[in-house]
């Protein structure tokens, strides 16, 4: 009896999972299986947020495989540990899982294979299960990896990529394998984790929302994104078949939809080739960040949707209440922490890592070095204005008085600068932390632009 074990990572889905197919194709019973590591607590990844969402995704995908005649084996602990411990339970011979990108996963993925060896039982590791292009798989002449976004981009539209693969029909798991309960699946609150919601929605956004996307992607109120992310992060939703059926839809909607999935491969290729740029600026500005008590109640306001400028507030205070934000909001609000107060992006950082559902380490680190200047921007001193933004972005100030009660009586453009009308009118809304011209001067001095 051939027996194999599949470690699922970010990838908590059963179509177009190619570690799966392989093991099922290659052993007569299989071991999909999932480990909840104390580590993902200890470095401050395991926010409440992505918690529940993960629940709502193991539960799904155990009910997936029961429906093809097996089950979901959760183990919780060292996933090394238990990997190799489920296989020696076993008699397992080969264990497959995705390629990882991140530091902490490339070290867990060294270390497996260095343990599975000296027990006799060899690691398969599949590409192209979280990225529809592999990191590394594309390099300029000279680096190990594309530093500006437009070649890469150009590179990675010309790639032919790999077929989508079916679900297996069945799945045959050996009994003797124990499990631990599956994590509790919170009632209520934020979206549904899991693959058959992922599907759905991307169904739904591919006949509704994808046609108008280069048009309405940063319209704030219209809320015309395809709320993905989520499902991406935690791969309930293949990267490479989402790609296929957006070019089998067509158009300017779906290419520029096909753009943004290529800029998700970008900084994961990026964070491959530099896993230190997680923590670390990728290119180094000099930035001496603003610190102290100032600072530091300027970045608490900022995080309470209190700066005293709507659109930031608004877009803080929709991550708050939803576990997510409007990606033209993510822009906005980074800049303005940045650049208009001066704190330092890791502040920034860590505080949507611990809010945001989709909080992903490539995506959010690499996005807010992208914002601070300090990653691969190729005008890294830009500042966003956000009166100007908001005028742009929210025209008639719906999103804004949809996320600040305080101004939902002002109506039309006014409530983008509340602190021109009568304190009456304001019900209590903050004054602006600080001028936009002297902090933009204050920018441009500290970067010695000035």
């Amino acid at each position: 009896m051939r027996r194999a074990v599949v470690l699922f990572t970010g990838d908590l889905r059963l179509h177009d999972h190619p570690p799966l197919r392989a093991a099922v194709a290659a052993a007569d019973e299989v071991v999909p299986l999932f480990v909840l590591d104390p580590a993902v607590a200890r470095v401050g990844f395991a926010a409440p947020v992505r918690q529940a969402f993960l629940a709502g995704c193991l539960a799904d995908l155990d009910a997936g495989l029961r429906e093809r005649g097996g089950r979901l084996v959760v183990r919780e602990g060292d996933p090394v540990t238990e990997v190799c411990a489920v296989a020696a339970e076993c008699g397992a011979t080969e264990v497959h899982l995705a390629a990882a990108d991140s530091g902490f996963g490339q070290r867990r993925e060294d270390r497996l294979r260095d343990a599975l060896g000296a027990a006799g039982c060899r690691l398969h590791v599949h590409d192209t299960v979280v990225t529809a292009v592999p990191p590394g798989a594309l390099t300029p002449q000279g680096s190990d990896h594309f530093a500006v976004f437009t070649p890469y981009f150009r590179h990675w539209s010309a790639q032919r990529l790999r077929d989508t693969l079916p679900a297996p029909r069945t799945v045959r798991v050996p009994d003797s394998v124990r499990s631990a309960d599956l994590p509790a699946v919170p009632s209520g609150g934020q979206a549904a984790g899991g693959e058959r919601a992922a599907r759905r929605r991307l169904s739904a956004w591919l006949r509704g929302g994808l046609g108008s996307y280069d048009t309405g992607q940063d319209d704030l109120a219209g809320d015309s994104t395809s709320r993905l992310s989520a499902h991406l992060h935690f791969g309930t939703l293949s990267a490479v078949e989402t790609v296929h059926r957006a070019r089998a839809a067509g158009g300017p909607g779906a290419d520029a939809f096909v753009r943004q999935l290529c800029w998700r491969d970008f900084n994961r290729q990026l964070l491959a080739a530099r896993p230190s740029v997680s923590l670390a600026d990728y290119r180094d500005r000099h930035d001496r960040w603003r610190t102290g008590k100032a600072a530091e109640a300027d970045a608490e306001a900022w995080r309470e949707g209190r700066t005293g400028y709507p659109v930031v507030d608004a877009a803080m205070r929709q991550m708050l209440s939803e576990g997510w934000m409007h990606n033209r909001g993510r822009l906005l609000v980074a800049s303005f922490l940045t650049k208009t107060l001066y704190v330092d992006w890791r502040v920034g950082a860590r505080y949507f890592l611990d809010r945001l559902v989709d909080g992903d380490v490539a995506n959010n680190q690499l996005n807010w070095q992208w914002v601070a200047g300090t990653g691969t921007d190729t005008r890294p001193n830009r500042v966003l204005n956000p009166v100007l933004q908001a005028r742009r972005h929210d025209p008639d100030g719906a999103y804004v008085r949809r996320w600040v009660p305080e101004l939902a009586a002002v109506e039309g453009p006014a409530v983008h600068e509340p602190w021109k009308l009568p304190e009456i009118d304001r019900k209590g809304y903050p004054q602006p932390l600080v001028d936009l011209s002297e902090a933009r001067a204050r920018f441009q001095q500290a970067r010695g632009l000035g």
